[in-house]
Formats: structure tokens, C-alpha cells, sequence
């Protein structure tokens, strides 16, 4: 049976727009992806080649040695484990803070909530940056945190949170409110109704965070480098591919840190490839009014 599907007719005017948007969404998506290309493929040539410059993106010869290299000379296997302990860890530290603040500005009330919250939100437009480095520092020689990744773990986490807790209290709002009041009838305290109602409701939102404050701690740099000046065991690998470098005779081994960053850019890419699907619709429920 053939089915009758309604054609749209776009106007002369709506075409050109779209053409338009077409053209921009093209551009802008080059912007984002070249920079990729151009070091996994810089990753494959020799330093002279990439010193000399041109405008040939592609090798002449392809390097593997490179990797193997970059592998040996940026001790991968140590910054690889550490990168993966401060990632995992801001991204737990980062769920677990952020659902239960949703949670609680969401259906608690207390004094003061509205305005505790507003300076939430509004260090969403807020990036002290470096500014925060040297007293975050210093705190951590105080308290004794300096020799361990935890510190920045801990520091991190804080970072996002604003951003976290306006989409947490969103979809929050978005539940209703009568699934807790059957939950109480039925003895649940406000914890429980946390853990066992809101959490499984907040998966999509919660696959959103996951993979944010993941990335989030993955890229960290400035922090992990001043953290791990004199320590290079704790080292991540952003800190440690930067240190690659520094790896030839005499002229900077950009071939060898480009081999080291495009290495250290597959678990990311990983990560995202296997939650991308959660992350759009987690934005979106996340971001509703309330």
C-alpha cells in the first residue's frame, strides 16, 4: 500500500537561509575538527618536516616510530593511570554532589535557598581561572593534600558543580512531586527517596554529567602541573604528552608530543562515542524551568 507523504515546499527565501545555515554549520565544523586532523596526521611526521611548515597536511613519509616513542620517553603506563584516577574521581565526586544538591534545592526549603542558589548560577558565568591557583595551593600544603592526586580531584570537582546543579534541580523539577509523597506514606525518609526514586529518574541527566565533568578532569592541565611540579609520578598524561616537547636535541620534538596527543585523546573520544547517545537528551531534560 503506497503511502502519501507530504513533500515540504520551502520558499525561495527559506532556501536561502538554509543554505546559509548549511554554509555556517560547515564552517564551524571544520574549525572544530581540523585541529584534530592536524595533529593526529602531524603525528606521523618527522620533526623537521613539521618545523619547516607548508601546506601539505600530510606526511611525506608516515612515522609510526613516533608512538613508539612517545610511549617510551612520556612514561604513558604511570600518567595513563593517574589521568584515569583523577577522571573517574571527578566525575564520581561531581554525580554524587551535584544530584543531591539538585535534589535538595529542588524539594527542600529552607532559609535563604532562593539566594544560596542564585550564587550558584551565577558562578555558571564566573572562571577565576589561575587567579584561584595560589590560594588553592597553599590550602592543600596547609591540610596537607599536596603529595597526592586527591587534592585536585577535590578542587575539580568544585568547578563544574554550577552548571551540574542547575541541570540536576531541572529535572528534579520535572519530577512529580507526588511519587515522594507516595514514598512517605510508605516510610521512605528523604534520603531514601533520593536514592531509590530521584537517582534511577536522573540517569539521562546524570550520563550528560558523567560525561562532562569527565572530560573536565581528563583535560585539566594548569592545575595538574602545579600540583605535580616536583612530583612526576602524579603526573597526568596532559601535563605528561606537554613534557614530550622537550624530548629532542636541541629543537622541540613536536612529532613526538603530537603522537603523545593524539594517544591521550582515544579514551575521551571512547568515553563520548559510548554516552553521546545520553547526551543531548540529558542537556535538554535538564534544562527545563523550574
Amino acid at each position: 500500500m503506497a503511502k502519501n507523504q507530504a513533500r515540504i515546499v520551502y520558499s525561495p527565501q527559506q532556501k536561502a537561509i538554509r543554505a546559509v545555515l548549511w554554509v555556517l554549520l560547515a564552517f564551524f565544523a571544520v574549525l572544530v575538527i581540523f585541529p584534530v586532523v592536524y595533529i593526529i596526521l602531524g603525528s606521523f611526521k618527522d620533526n623537521a618536516e613539521l618545523l619547516r611548515g607548508g601546506s601539505n597536511i600530510f606526511p611525506s613519509a608516515w612515522v609510526v616510530q613516533n608512538y613508539v616513542d612517545a610511549w617510551n620517553q612520556a612514561n604513558f603506563a604511570v600518567y595513563t593511570k593517574n589521568s584515569i584516577l583523577l577522571s573517574l574521581g571527578v566525575m564520581a565526586g561531581s554525580l554524587l554532589v551535584s544530584t543531591m544538591a539538585g535534589y535538595v534545592f529542588s524539594r527542600k526549603n529552607f532559609p535563604g535557598k532562593e539566594v544560596i542558589y542564585g550564587i550558584f548560577t551565577a558562578f555558571m558565568f564566573i572562571n577565576v581561572g589561575s587567579v584561584s591557583l595560589r590560594p588553592l595551593y597553599e590550602l592543600a600544603v596547609k591540610v596537607k593534600m599536596n603529595s597526592s592526586l586527591w587534592s585536585v580531584i577535590l578542587f575539580s570537582i568544585g568547578g563544574g558543580q554550577a552548571t551540574y546543579i542547575f541541570l540536576c534541580r531541572g529535572y528534579v523539577n520535572s519530577v512529580p512531586k507526588e511519587l515522594d509523597e507516595a514514598a512517605r506514606i510508605d516510610g521512605c525518609t528523604f534520603f531514601r527517596i533520593y536514592w531509590n526514586i530521584i537517582i534511577p529518574m536522573l540517569k539521562p541527566v546524570m550520563a550528560t554529567i558523567a560525561i562532562l565533568s569527565f572530560r573536565q578532569g581528563w583535560n585539566e592541565y594548569i592545575m595538574p602541573m602545579v600540583f605535580t611540579m616536583t612530583k612526576p609520578a602524579m603526573r597526568p598524561l596532559t601535563v605528561g604528552v606537554n613534557m614530550l616537547k622537550n624530548a629532542g636535541d636541541g629543537a622541540a620534538a613536536w612529532n613526538i608530543m603530537f603522537a603523545g596527543a593524539t594517544i591521550a585523546i582515544i579514551p575521551i573520544l571512547i568515553v563520548f562515542c559510548c554516552f553521546s547517545r545520553f547526551f543531548m537528551g540529558g542537556l535538554t531534560a535538564g534544562a527545563v524551568k523550574g
